[in-house]
């Protein structure tokens, strides 16, 4: 296998000296002998580090170690000039150790090592084509292999700044669209736009660099749990380091898997929406909402004509004598130990978030709504479809602006949630770090496959957990998935079930008893509860889903 991959990298003999001419000629290669650390140099994976110990001279040698994922491949881009004859050459040492050049504009040449005791020099030469200004030269070893050792790198030829009437060579421009992606208790990862002209990046973890990457992406390790970082990132090639991104802020979940986002929020929970209109539901006022529910989502803010844009207007209906009244009510709900979110979306909701200033506005609007009437977050209903990127993008900016203690949930449909690759499942995966639950809605969608690849018919056990099972297995917590269901056969269209059934269900989830036909794998018992619409559906039925539910969901274990 190592021999028909080191035929594909176009690999020639190798053993020889660089000539007596590349002798006389400068390295045109930045810190060729690891004297600076790494300076100029970028290696894969953060697979690269300066050694003292064994060198070839000097006081220090490049050490990188491939892992089952990464050939710990290490590179410098040179500035060349076209149609000219260039000698490579490197002292290495260890099992499968490539030394090679790219981008020559011509062939590409890649020689190596199968092996051996001590250092050996690897050499090759190529020409340059016509148009090229610059190449890149690399080493690397193999997956899986022990560390390489490699020292004294030398690129000889005719220096690429052709002349007083060339430009010097640039570093690049500082990364953009810095993102954080997914948390564990102990690491973040990034994600950023690809830069011009870059051959590596570098990445920063409170103002230090922690490592060295060459594709877009990186996951920071050895963090802290229930910690909040912040990020930044540059970009180098062979002239140097850009400036820094912008910084970003990640933090990592806690070491029961449940972080901190909706810091209050009961290890299970019940979540009910709270209708901000009359459909013939028993109308309540806030203070009304029964007692069992610990996340009450009011429904629904509305849209503005601005896109991206979010405003609240309280519904006369309900009989409230003034905004302020509301006010003290999510207050008086909030001392109780309850958390008040405004949901965004329904039915009829279409609030549309699609580029950078939609983003914006979702995010400041929202922001203003939770500063203006105390809400502790926000619920995201939205039945008209998503941009799982500018939505990720508003919600981290609202993170930010609101702070950790933010209660983020959502209310997908089971369509939404069938595999990995829908816009709302990559929303929640995309917003991990900062997700309190989210409570799909088996209800008005008919049959729909399970994790087992069976159908399943809404209204059963089987459905309940079958479904839940591709968001546990898909990547989501436990402690972000939740049960959503209707109090009353007239609160949904179809999909209503006893509420002795959402107990079943959640019993199979955590404790692998009382399921149907289906059974999982595994328990979850960490599975975080169960949603209904709406707590006025639950008051005209006499309260029965949440006096059943609630009590079931706080004993889970």
């Amino acid at each position: 296998m190592l021999g028909a991959a080191a035929v594909a990298a176009g690999t020639v003999a190798f053993g020889g000296t660089a000539g007596s001419a590349g002798a006389a000629e400068p390295n045109l290669l930045r810190n060729p002998g690891f004297e600076s650390g790494l300076s100029g140099w970028t290696c894969s994976a953060g697979s690269g580090t300066a050694v003292g110990s064994p060198v070839r001279s000097g006081a220090s040698a490049l050490k990188a170690t491939p892992t089952a994922a990464d050939n710990a491949r290490c590179s410098q881009t040179v500035a060349v000039r076209p149609g000219s004859e260039y000698r490579l050459s490197a002292w290495v040492q260890g099992s499968y150790v490539y030394l090679g050049a790219s981008g020559t504009g011509t062939t590409d040449v890649s020689t190596w090592t199968p092996g051996g005791s001590g250092w050996q020099q690897l050499s090759t030469s190529f020409t340059t084509g016509p148009n090229t200004t610059s190449v890149t030269v690399h080493t690397h070893g193999w997956y899986g292999q022990s560390a390489y050792l490699a020292d004294d790198v030398s690129l000889t030829g005719p220096g690429g700044d052709g002349g007083p009437g060339d430009p010097d060579p640039e570093p690049p421009a500082a990364p953009g669209g810095l993102t954080v992606g997914s948390a564990t208790s102990s690491s973040v990862t990034l994600n950023w736009n690809t830069v011009a002209g870059a051959t590596g990046y570098h990445v920063y973890r409170d103002g230090q660099r922690v490592q060295s990457v060459q594709g877009t992406s990186a996951t920071v390790t050895g963090l802290r749990p229930a910690t909040s970082y912040e990020f930044a990132v540059s970009a180098v090639n062979g002239a140097g380091e850009s400036a820094r991104s912008a910084p970003v802020t990640g933090r990592t979940r806690g070491e029961d898997g449940g972080g901190s986002p909706g810091a209050g929020v009961p290890k299970h929970a019940v979540t009910g929406y709270w209708q901000n209109f009359d459909n013939g539901a028993r109308v309540q006022k806030l203070r009304d909402v029964q007692d069992r529910y610990d996340i009450i989502a009011v429904s629904f803010a509305d849209s503005t004509a601005r896109p991206g844009e979010i405003t609240f207007n309280l519904d006369p209906a309900l009989g409230y004598g003034s905004v302020q009244e509301f006010k003290d009510d999510i207050a008086a709900k909030q001392a109780d130990g309850k958390k008040v979110i405004i949901s965004v979306g329904g039915e009829k909701g279409n609030v549309v978030v699609n580029d950078s200033a939609s983003a914006a506005r979702f995010a400041d609007s929202a922001h203003r709504l939770m500063e203006e009437y105390g809400f502790d977050g926000v619920d995201i209903d939205l039945e008209h479809g998503i941009n799982s990127t500018w939505l990720t993008q508003a919600l981290r900016s609202l993170s930010e602006k609101a702070g950790p203690g933010m209660v983020l949930t959502m209310a997908p449909q089971t369509i939404d949630m069938q595999s990995t690759s829908t816009e709302y499942f990559k929303l929640a995966l995309n917003l991990k770090d900062i997700l309190t639950v989210v409570n799909m809605q088996y209800y008005n969608s008919g049959s729909m496959l399970g994790c087992d690849g069976r159908v399943y018919s809404q209204g059963s056990v089987d459905f309940l957990t079958a479904l839940a099972c591709i968001q546990l297995e898909g990547g989501l917590d436990p402690s972000q998935v939740g049960l959503g269901t209707p109090a009353s056969t007239r609160g949904a269209g179809s999909g209503y079930v006893d509420p002795s059934v959402v107990n079943a269900a959640l019993d199979c989830l955590a404790r692998g008893t009382n399921c149907g036909s289906f059974k999982p794998a595994k328990t979850y018992p960490g599975i975080r509860g169960a949603m209904t619409w709406s707590t006025n559906w639950d008051a005209l039925n006499g309260n029965r889903w949440s006096d059943t539910v609630g009590p079931h969901v706080h004993a889970l274990p």
